[in-house]
């Protein structure tokens, strides 16, 4: 067979999750399944969503199913929420439009990186990030989370750190263990990585991945890297918010606290680098809907009170679980620390869950907030018939 190795790589890496996600899709159609596995919609779309599309759906133009760049009302659009949200002075011209966060990614390691480079990326954390990496030809170097906690940890990061690392990712609110990371540890990374880049010699950028950015529970505030490292892209997915990942829009910003000339090169930059790696914007009805789709939002108090719901009867049980500051997510261990076996008693049940084996740590599992409610109420005595045996 004449696959390349780089993707030869990316397919092993990836491979335990599309064999999980082929068994999720081969049940989901049949009765009483109570899938709590992928971060997919099980209710009908917002009314919100379907009316910004519909809306842009009868041409004003003869080009409005023209090829589409990077639109500047969009950008426009993106560039306030942004001002408003996180209080950083972005523009519009700092905005590259993309299909979803998947392709801001991607657009950020051709932006920044070269065939060859380290990527740091943590563990655990989203299961796509190695098979990126290596399919684009970059070199990925998991680094654990700080064990229990799962927070930043800054020393293992900048003990990772060779003269080939370029990109440290960051994501906050985390998938799976739904953690949101404070200013101060933050800060403390921005410090490390500006000594271990003056130590190598080459500036260490960091990739933000927020998509879940808007999702958070409780209140807990939210610090983007942006703000205290000027070293900073942001990527980010509306296929969150919207709970509708088939809808493929997100954006790729730079942090505003870059240097002006750096700005200005990357600002150039986009176009061409998002046509080289095979068009990649968003349909131009999307594109369109962003001003729209600024203000729409799944029902995050309801996804709070979903978490509630799961968290306090798992606990109640005795299971060990992180309390989910924001994400889709629950992260729980698995009472006889092996996730794959209670998975499959669980699908047994006709109870869907995801185990921790697909993100590195086969000890724990992890349970999706967007399924429904009756899912949850269905799935709930069954994982408490796991529960850990009380002495």
């Amino acid at each position: 067979m004449e696959l390349s190795a780089r993707a030869r790589a990316a397919e092993d890496d990836i491979g335990p999750v599309t064999r999980f996600l082929a068994g999720v899709g081969a049940r989901a159609d049949e009765p009483g399944i109570a899938d709590l596995t992928f971060g997919n919609p099980h209710e009908m779309p917002l009314p919100g969503l379907v009316g910004a599309i519909r809306a842009q759906v009868e041409p004003r133009s003869e080009a409005w199913f023209a090829y589409k760049t990077n639109e500047a009302p969009a950008q426009e659009a993106i560039a306030a929420g942004l001002r408003a949200e996180l209080d950083l002075r972005f523009e519009a011209a700092d905005i590259a439009l993309t299909q979803g966060a998947f392709g801001a990614i991607d657009l950020a390691l051709h932006l920044v990186a070269d065939e060859g480079d380290e990527v740091i990326y943590p563990v655990p954390g989203w299961f796509c990030y190695p098979p990126m990496l290596r399919i684009g030809g970059l070199v990925p170097v998991p680094v654990p989370l700080a064990p229990g906690t799962f927070d930043l940890d800054v020393e293992a990061i900048a003990a990772a750190v060779t003269p080939r690392t370029r990109i440290v990712i960051v994501n906050s609110p985390a998938n799976p263990t739904g953690r949101v990371y404070p200013r101060d540890q933050l800060e403390r990374l921005a410090e490390a990585l500006e000594e271990r880049s003056a130590a190598i010699g080459r500036r260490i950028w960091v990739l933000s991945d927020e998509p879940y950015r808007r999702i958070r529970f409780d209140g807990v505030p939210f610090t983007s890297p942006a703000a205290v490292y000027p070293w900073t892209l942001i990527d980010y997915s509306y296929g969150k918010v919207l709970l509708a990942p088939g809808q493929r829009l997100g954006y790729l910003a730079l942090g505003p606290l870059l240097p002006d000339d750096v700005r200005a090169d990357l600002r150039e930059a986009f176009v061409p680098a998002q046509l080289a790696i095979g068009w990649g914007f968003p349909d131009a009805i999307m594109q369109y809907a962003v001003p729209a789709l600024e203000t729409v939002s799944i029902d995050v108090a309801e996804l709070q009170r979903r978490r509630d719901r799961l968290h306090g009867a798992l606990t109640e049980a005795g299971f060990r679980v992180t309390r989910a500051e924001g994400t889709f997510y629950l992260w729980a261990e698995a009472p006889d620390g092996d996730a794959e076996g209670l998975a499959a008693r669980l699908a047994e049940r006709g109870v869907l869950i995801m185990p921790g084996t697909l993100f590195d740590r086969p000890a724990h599992f992890r349970l999706s907030l967007t399924a429904a409610g009756d899912a949850i109420e269905k799935a709930i005595p069954a994982l408490l018939d796991e529960a850990p045996v009380r002495s």
